[in-house]
């Protein structure tokens, strides 16, 4: 399985990752199937560059993208892990950790001194897995943008944990 960060010329391959993962899970993430499939491909083109905002990486498994994952700095200047997924038919096959370890390894390198990310409680799976990757929940809950009604708590990783 190859992990790598996004350029301009992998726009397609984002964005058809991240719409299929927003079919396969639209209230774990914070923005709709409809808002991200009406991004424009000069949008999707400049989310893909990795050059500003988010960075992402994709999980390639026989050249075929399996999973993504982003991170950036958010408004309360952390550093934060979003967008994770990976395929159904990939879950449990390492591609998820790679993808974390790909955000962890660019916290590292970029001086950071942790890496937040925000998840659903009810989300067994999702939780068991960052508890794993030695993530531990904090007291700070908010409403997920794209459903208000579901109550997100973040969740933190140190760098020199």
């Amino acid at each position: 399985m190859q992990i790598r960060l996004t350029q301009t010329r992998d726009w397609m391959l984002l964005k058809s990752v991240r719409l299929a993962a927003l079919q396969d899970a639209p209230t774990a993430f914070g923005v709709s199937y409809q808002t991200a499939a009406s991004d424009t491909d000069e949008q999707w083109q400049e989310r893909a560059s990795s050059q500003i905002g988010t960075q992402f990486w994709l999980a390639f498994e026989g050249g075929k993208p399996v999973g993504m994952i982003g991170a950036g700095i958010s408004q309360a200047a952390r550093y934060n892990l979003i967008g994770m997924w990976v395929a159904p038919q990939w879950r449990g096959a390492g591609a998820a950790a790679r993808l974390v370890g790909a955000v962890k390894a660019r916290a590292r390198q970029s001086g950071h001194d942790s890496v937040y990310l925000d998840v659903s409680p009810d989300n067994d799976r999702a939780c068991g897995f960052y508890l794993n990757q030695g993530f531990v929940f904090m007291d700070e809950w908010e409403p997920l943008a794209s459903h208000p009604h579901i109550r997100v708590q973040t969740m933190r990783w140190d760098v020199g944990g």
